[in-house]
């Protein structure tokens, strides 16, 4: 086949797709070369792509959540510990914008995977990303949905001066309720959701500027100097004083809510680090090759900067006894250092804006999740995967049933929290080290197997510095994955203080793989590789003839996609 026939093969599959107001031809040839036929509606600006990544983020609820990790090591862990992981966050996205640059896929981490990794590695390669991606991201729903309850019930816990305590049961039952009002909007609200995302960034932002401007004003018969500010170390910990300062990376790694309402002291998490939206929402987003590494860059930028201001307001405003702060009444770190400085009417206007911005996070990280579930049955990956693959054209082109399916899901593993609170804890912890995981090796397959195929995108960080930098990334999450798994409080924990992150993610992780090599392995053959042949180079085409893939015209794959029509028109 010709270059020129080629192109016209594409343009004209295009043509068919964007005659329905899908997506513009170029958008559509550029996914029909990755083997996809278009089905999502592309309605998301760059800056929409931008609001979803940085709404599920949820900078000062997301700081919020994690204090109870950086204020042990005192405000050098606070301010110095977040500056420092972010930027090596960054970095983590400078890699991964290479990749989503060059390949934008709703499925972007398990294809990439199985398109970089070995012959005999790719497939169970892909299958564990797949997984892992797909339960962290709805462990990241739960554990979003459950802070959210956690801070709407302290509210009233302030209100009645820490005088009540929420039960087990409410607790879920806010975190159900939650769930299910988060489905709704997800299904109902798919045409303007783009829009919406615009909308949950100026919340955050009006969020942030009402602390940074609050705080220094209220506490301002008491601010902490810039000595202590910047350079006072504590340790509250049973660890070395400078593993203390490594567990305050933490933070910006993910979140955690320390809560009394429930039976013991619990920790619930979910990941800031969810720049990888950016990449789930490549098929809805507009110029997706341009599009999805600059929200990946900005939405990471932004936490970087602001977390960092917000951090050092925080540590000019807490109380120096941080014991007392870390064991409020109130159950919050946050409501405590708001209470401290604005009073008890204050601190309940904050922390309501505050359980807003939660809520709406809670709402996009359901989209992100929705998609990769979506791209993953899409190739037949799940259990059930042609009853979630069709596309629902009455709600507006969105995968219906795979956002109800993740909201089932999330509704499930949720009951956790009503009979282990450390068990919960560990299975939101998907959120980060199953995440981590899936991050790690689709740059680890590139660097290792599939340099030689790689084709830059419009975004690259150079022939120079891509390597490097991808493999700084990949140092940086396998380290993040074995913090993640450190009991916070010290060696020797108790059964209640014991982190459990590695159980649950070793069984999802050997779970994952010993039912590819049981079971999987005998039909999962990867996503569809149907790259166009023609715009590769010829070193790369010879990398890619070597490796044994078996790369489809586009015009071979339209007749293999006819068979998925009827059932997306039925639904």
């Amino acid at each position: 086949m010709t270059s020129s026939s080629t192109t016209n093969n594409l343009n004209r599959k295009a043509s068919n797709v964007s005659a329905s107001g899908l997506a513009s031809e170029d958008d559509a040839a550029v996914l029909a070369k990755l083997g996809y036929k278009q089905e999502l509606r592309r309605n998301f600006s760059m800056v929409e792509v931008f609001g979803i990544a940085f709404s599920i983020m949820g900078l000062l609820p997301s700081i919020a959540s994690t204090l109870v990790y950086s204020i042990p090591a005192g405000p050098v862990g606070m301010v110095w510990g977040w500056f420092l992981a972010s930027g090596f966050i960054f970095i983590v996205g400078l890699a991964m914008a290479d990749l989503g640059s060059s390949m934008p896929t709703s499925g972007g981490l398990y294809w990439w995977t199985h398109f970089f990794a070995s012959p005999a590695t790719r497939n169970p390669l892909s299958f564990l990303v797949g997984y892992s991606n797909t339960l962290g991201l709805v462990g990241g729903l739960c554990s979003i949905d459950c802070e959210f309850s956690l801070m709407f019930l302290s509210v009233i816990v302030i209100a009645r001066d820490g005088d009540w305590t929420p039960s087990n049961g409410i607790i879920y039952a806010t975190f159900l309720g939650c769930v299910l009002c988060h489905g709704v909007l997800a299904s109902i609200m798919s045409k303007i959701m783009g829009k919406l995302q615009t909308v949950f960034v100026v919340m955050n932002f009006l969020l942030i500027a009402a602390t940074i401007i609050a705080l220094p004003i209220g506490a301002r018969n008491r601010r902490n100097e810039g000595h202590y500010v910047f350079t006072q170390t504590e340790n509250l910990t049973a660890w070395p004083r400078g593993w203390a300062f490594m567990l305050s990376w933490l933070s910006p790694i993910w979140s955690g809510l320390r809560v009394v309402a429930l039976e013991g002291n619990a920790n619930f998490e979910t990941t800031i680090g969810a720049f990888d939206s950016c990449v789930h929402m490549s098929e809805e987003c507009v110029n997706a090759a341009r599009a999805v590494p600059a929200g990946i860059l900005m939405s990471i930028g932004s936490c970087w900067l602001f977390g960092f201001i917000i951090m050092i307001v925080l540590a000019a405003t807490i109380n120096p006894d941080l014991e007392s702060v870390t064991g409020s009444n109130f159950g919050q770190p946050m409501a405590q250092i708001y209470y401290d400085a604005i009073g008890k009417n204050g601190t309940m206007g904050l922390m309501s804006l505050l359980f807003t911005v939660q809520f709406l996070m809670g709402i996009s990280i359901l989209v992100a999740a929705s998609r990769q579930t979506w791209a993953f049955s899409r190739d037949g990956a799940l259990p059930f995967s042609s009853f979630f693959r069709p596309i629902s054209q009455r709600f507006g082109y969105i995968p219906f049933r795979a956002i109800w399916g993740c909201v089932l899901l999330a509704a499930i593993l949720g009951l956790l929290s009503l009979i282990a609170p450390a068990a919960a804890q560990a299975l939101f912890s998907l959120a980060v080290a199953g995440n981590n995981l899936a991050w790690a090796t689709p740059i680890l397959a590139r660097v290792v197997w599939g340099q030689r195929k790689f084709k830059p995108g419009p975004f690259y960080t150079g022939d120079r510095f891509s390597v490097p930098v991808a493999w700084t990334a990949i140092i940086f999450l396998a380290f993040g994955i074995v913090l993640s798994m450190f009991p916070v409080e010290g060696p020797n924990p108790t059964p209640q203080s014991m982190n459990y992150t590695v159980v649950i993610n070793v069984f999802v992780w050997g779970g994952a793989l010993t039912f590819y090599f049981l079971n999987a392995r005998a039909w999962f053959t990867g996503p569809k590789i149907t790259i166009a042949t023609d715009d590769l180079t010829e070193e790369q085409q010879v990398a890619i003839r070597e490796e044994g893939l078996d790369v489809q015209s586009v015009q071979r794959e339209e007749l293999h996609m006819k068979n998925d029509e009827e059932d997306t028109r039925k639904c």
